[in-house]
């Protein structure tokens, strides 16, 4: 064996480092697999490690822009994690449910549908986890008032949350990882991503309408219990409702226009977190308290190990195979991204796509450094959004973010859902959800590979 294995940046990494790091790195992402022990502790057990055997410094973990943690994914996590949390807190997700269920007249087939399309619309604006822990409960309310089986409702609204949630760059957390490496901005990931998502959702519609229109069927007496239900109860605040819509609404729209203003997402984000903080005047303990630290600090453990592989340079080596594979060339990676799509889903499939994006999207820069010819350092823009380097990431995006429709292990808002509903003594197995979720993500797979043929090529 050679005495030194070269980084990704041209210096030179001892062996030790380079098999350590892709040891603790595989270990880490097994154990995060397999869930035995919190996803959590193990992420930061393993950038502690990498940090103690000095495999990465703290001052490359902390400050480095390509080694160290990305502070803008999470503090766009912590400040939308506020503004949800403080608009949770009003009832108006339950308000809005019951709404839609008395516009459908109290139909199970329609509440699915309008349920389906509204799932996705606020996992977009969102994101797809957030959506289906608000939406999932009431989804239970309206199930049960009619005395119907909920799974239906649940597997295609997390969905539909996936979907949905592919559509822009805070809908889902891949999507935030490969906004900040690829420094695409929401109207980006909008215009590129709403258009293939919208084609699938129809497609999911009407494969719903198809399966379950003459199976979702209740008589008058149901339908008008749930006409009679007074939904105005369920505003606990109408004050604060009506100022978190208003200071969420400003953030959509600085989050479309993030670009033309010159500021990240994280920085519209935590302004409308502090702003809806200001005008709730409630206890700032309480509303940090609700904030999900454990996933936060995940994707830090998980920022140092990725710093890690990074560092000593099996993110190169696995762009080389990749370019071996695939083949890109400097004026076409068509190729390059209908694998990256498929193969990205079935992974995701089975792993958490969270851990896998962080994994690939720097194998994306090292594979553009290496096809496009530029050395060592931050790529430009003008190579990052390339027209040869642009299907690429939107390819990443819609496999990482559909596969994980195919497994209830597969996105975190499955898990959710899941977890919810047998709280609530309603178990999904995972056959039940994949007989479900498989043939979607092939369906909603199909569609954007015609899409990016297309559009792109």
């Amino acid at each position: 064996m050679e005495s030194a294995i070269h980084t990704a940046a041209g210096s030179a990494a001892s062996p030790f480092a380079y098999w350590a790091a892709c040891i603790i790195f595989v270990v880490c992402l097994a154990m995060i697999v397999f869930e035995k022990i919190h996803k959590t502790k193990v992420a930061l057990f393993g950038a502690a490690l990498v940090l103690l055997l000095s495999i990465v410094s703290q001052e490359e973990a902390f400050h480095s822009m390509d080694l160290g943690i990305d502070y803008n994914v999470i503090f766009l996590l912590i400040s939308m994690m506020i503004l949800v949390g403080i608009l949770g807190r009003t009832g108006v997700f339950q308000w809005t449910a019951v709404k839609l269920a008395k516009w459908a007249r109290g139909r199970p087939m329609i509440i699915l549908v309008i349920f389906i399309i509204f799932t996705a619309i606020f996992s977009a604006l969102l994101d797809n986890v957030t959506t289906v822990l608000l939406f999932v409960p009431v989804t239970l309310l309206v199930a049960d008032e009619l005395e119907l089986d909920p799974t239906v409702f649940l597997v295609t609204e997390a969905l539909a949350a996936n979907i949905g949630g592919t559509a822009t760059l805070i809908g889902d957390p891949p999507n935030l990882m490969i906004a900040s490496r690829s420094k695409l901005t929401f109207l980006d990931f909008l215009l590129n991503l709403g258009p293939p998502v919208a084609l699938m959702m129809l497609a999911l519609l009407a494969a719903v309408w198809l399966l379950f229109r003459r199976k979702l069927q209740v008589d008058d007496a149901h339908r008008q219990h749930i006409m009679s239900m007074n939904e105005t109860r369920l505003i606990k605040d109408p004050v604060l409702a009506k100022k978190s819509i208003a200071v969420l609404g400003l953030t959509v729209v600085g989050f479309a226009l993030h670009g033309v203003l010159g500021y990240e997402p994280a920085t519209v984000a935590l302004a409308g977190a502090a702003l809806l903080l200001l005008f709730s005047r409630l206890d700032p303990q309480e509303i940090l308290r609700e904030v999900e630290w454990p996933t936060v600090f995940f994707f830090i453990g998980l920022y140092v190990m990725i710093g890690a592989v990074v560092k000593v340079g099996i993110i190169a080596d696995l762009s080389r195979v990749l370019i071996a594979i695939t083949e890109p060339s400097a004026t076409s990676m068509h190729g390059t991204a209908l694998i990256l799509m498929w193969f990205s889903a079935l992974v995701s499939g089975v792993v958490d796509n969270i851990p896998y994006v962080a994994t690939m999207a720097p194998l994306v820069t090292d594979m553009a450094r290496t096809v496009l010819g530029h050395g060592g350092g931050e790529l430009p823009l003008a190579v990052l959004h390339s027209p040869v380097l642009l299907p690429v990431w939107w390819s990443l995006a819609l496999g990482a973010c559909l596969g994980g429709n195919a497994t209830p292990i597969g996105a975190s808002a499955n898990l959710v859902v899941l977890g919810i509903a047998e709280r609530s003594g309603h178990r999904i197995s995972f056959p039940r959800f994949m007989a479900y979720g498989l043939p979607t993500m092939i369906l909603t797979l199909v569609i954007a590979s015609i899409y990016i043929t297309l559009r792109y090529y």
